[in-house]
């Protein structure tokens, strides 16, 4: 038998649209070594590495008459060059230069014809650095049996090891009999399966993610605590084909410092930054802001049951869990916005249930990208009605990760837009910085910007909290 999409796998790519496409992303500087990083000695490093992803070499197939979801198969004409492309920057290579082309990318939905991903080495940045731009569809990336090819590129050393040659030879596809036959012999033995195949790719997509929707865990429980809609916000309008992204850089210990004199956690004192960015952003743009105003998070965190581990054998927590949070912006108050968010949040610890920040920095290789991936994936299974924004918060190693012998500076994660989503924050954590990737309709955000500055200014304002 084929190797089927699962239903929320298939889900994903029912539901995609021009204005809507559904790849994840990330976008890492690195200093430029003196020698060793250049395009030739990526693609080479990507090849011996494919052989531990080796999803990225398959693409999809659907069936005819859609009798059953579609399946993943070898690429046969499978090129390595159309997949890792190579970028420069205008002089001087500013920021500004370089955000800009991370939104035209992201922008860009992927060919469907081939694997889903695309990585672009960019270099012309200022102060003598180079980048890497990941694109990866959320169907390719179940956490499980696929991870972000990100987390086998980096590594704790800055001499990379060798993987060896992999010969790799792509399997025989199966032709349109096959896929037939194959998904009549399924049908027979689940014929219900039959009829919702081919009425959630034809007829209504988004029955399959009602029907999957509790296959990331957890789901459910939230869509009961949503007891009532997501308060109207100016982040949810309907959106446009492009985008535009910016970004944020805070010191990790300043976090650190907050928690301490208020207790929390490190994700609380995330929170309650992005709810005082918000604040700013609202009031910058004269929107009304009183006591009660709020704005609804959706925040997926990983989690495990009391008997499952820590990490599945890929390195990666087993399950994503969307949680719903009540962003206090009307609180004039930093302080009492952490309290309100900390309050909010305490449920997760008491259940035993949320993985720490110390036992996700433990995972093998580079887990964030994976991870987000995953939270956009718990994110896209969720109504839009019932929150304002997309908040992942995945925190990584504290030590220095390096690709072909660059070390890297910086990560961004970047989470794609929902239908009537204008905004996402993905957050990341890394060898002493915390790091907001801000991913924004072009239309409806024009100021994303500011938004990335009063991040830095809540910040500031927490720290400034804290007796010294």
């Amino acid at each position: 038998m084929p190797n089927r999409l699962s239903a929320l796998d298939a889900s994903y790519l029912y539901l995609e649209e021009p204005t809507t496409p559904m790849h994840v992303g990330s976008v890492a500087t690195f200093r430029r070594p003196r020698a060793g990083f250049d395009y030739d000695a990526l693609v080479e490093l990507i090849e011996q590495r494919l052989a531990l992803v080796p999803r990225f070499r398959k693409k999809v197939v659907h069936v005819p008459g859609h009798l059953a979801r579609p399946v993943w198969v070898d690429d046969p004409d499978f090129d390595i060059t159309y997949h890792v492309r190579r970028s420069a920057l205008p002089k001087p290579g500013t920021e500004q230069q370089f955000t800009d082309l991370v939104a035209r990318l992201m922008s860009r939905p992927l060919d469907h014809t081939r694997p889903l991903w695309e990585i672009y080495l960019v270099e012309g940045l200022q102060k003598n650095r180079i980048a890497l731009v990941t694109k990866t569809h959320q169907a390719m990336v179940d956490g499980r049996g696929t991870i972000d090819i990100s987390q086998v590129l980096l590594e704790p050393t800055s001499t990379p090891h060798d993987a060896g040659e992999t010969l790799w030879m792509p399997e025989p596809a199966p032709g349109r009999t096959q896929l037939v036959l194959d998904a009549v012999a399924e049908a027979v033995q689940r014929p219900g399966e039959l009829v919702e195949n081919i009425r959630s790719a034809a007829l209504d997509a988004a029955a399959t993610v009602q029907k999957v929707a509790g296959a990331l865990g957890g789901l459910a429980s939230a869509v009961r605590a949503a007891a009532t809609p997501a308060p109207g916000s100016p982040l949810n309008v309907p959106i446009s084909t492009q985008r535009r992204f910016t970004v944020a850089r805070t010191e990790l210990d300043d976090y650190r410092r907050v928690r301490r004199a208020h207790d929390g956690t490190i994700n609380d004192v995330v929170l309650a930054v992005i709810s005082g960015a918000l604040r700013s952003f609202l009031l910058c743009r004269g929107e009304p802001v009183t006591s009660r105003t709020t704005i609804r998070a959706l925040v997926p965190l990983s989690v495990r049951g009391e008997e499952a581990p820590a990490t599945t054998p890929n390195g990666v927590a087993p399950k994503v869990t969307a949680y719903l949070v009540d962003l206090p912006v009307g609180e004039p108050n930093p302080v009492v916005r952490l309290h309100h968010i900390s309050h909010a949040m305490r449920w997760h610890k008491e259940s035993g249930q949320s993985v720490a920040a110390d036992a996700l920095v433990r995972l093998s290789g580079f887990a964030p990208p994976t991870l987000h991936a995953l939270g956009a994936r718990a994110a896209s299974s969720f109504s839009r009605r019932l929150f304002n924004v997309v908040v992942t918060n995945v925190p990584g190693p504290q030590v220095p990760l390096y690709v072909c012998g660059a070390r890297m500076v910086e990560m961004f994660p970047v989470v794609p837009l929902a239908k009537q989503q204008a905004l996402s924050i993905g957050v990341t954590s890394y060898d002493g910085g915390v790091y907001y990737g801000l991913n924004a309709d072009r239309d409806a955000m024009s100021d994303v910007d500011v938004l990335a500055a009063s991040v830095q200014e809540s910040v500031e304002e927490l720290v400034g909290t804290v007796s010294s």
